[in-house]
């Protein structure tokens, strides 16, 4: 199942950035915790503007003469207190438009050698939650349900890692990095 709801309005990147989308970053971040790939999500706190108690990549707004890269790593700090020095980029995955709160978003990819020591900033984040990437690798973990937006009813596939439902632009990010991870070839 692929992560994308079926939309056939969707606005595309460039469309959204020639009506002034604001530009923002995630990161991706993988590390290993007993020698098992994982990724960091994050509940958001209930009292954020946007996206209030959803599951997310650490990220947010970039910066003026920021790149996108440097405001992944920013966030990450932010959030998460990871040093930036403590992570090796990886790479880019496809940028995605968010209509909810106008974000045009770059999703970076990082991997740390060791686990991270996590220190939640109360402000931002309610939970940290770790994820095997084997977790959300089994399709028994793949679902789907429907869903008013935007007035429509609309099939809205998400990851379920229990208690959690990890949906939205959470989950296409997820979805394309589990593409690429299965499609590569490499000691693991």
């Amino acid at each position: 199942m692929q992560m994308a709801p079926q939309n056939p309005g969707h606005r595309v990147v460039a469309e959204a950035r020639s009506r002034g989308c604001r530009e923002g970053a995630v990161l991706l971040l993988l590390y290993p915790r007993n020698d098992v790939p994982y990724v960091v999500l994050t509940e958001r706190t209930a009292h954020l503007r946007s996206h209030a108690g959803q599951i997310s990549l650490p990220g947010g707004r970039i910066d003026a003469g920021e790149s996108a890269v440097e405001a992944a790593l920013r966030e990450a700090w932010e959030e998460l207190r990871v040093p930036a020095a403590a992570l090796t980029v990886l790479g880019r995955l496809s940028e995605l438009y968010i209509p909810p709160s106008n974000y045009c978003l770059q999703p970076i990819v990082a991997v740390a050698e060791a686990r991270p020591d996590f220190h939640p900033q109360p402000n931002e984040v309610a939970l940290v939650i770790e994820t095997p990437l084997e977790v959300l690798l089994d399709p028994a973990n793949h679902h789907e349900e429907l869903r008013f937006l935007a007035g429509e009813e609309r099939r809205i596939p998400y990851f379920w890692f229990d208690p959690h439902k990890i949906w939205g632009a959470t989950a296409m990010i997820l979805n394309e990095f589990l593409a690429v991870w299965e499609g590569c070839e490499f000691e693991r």
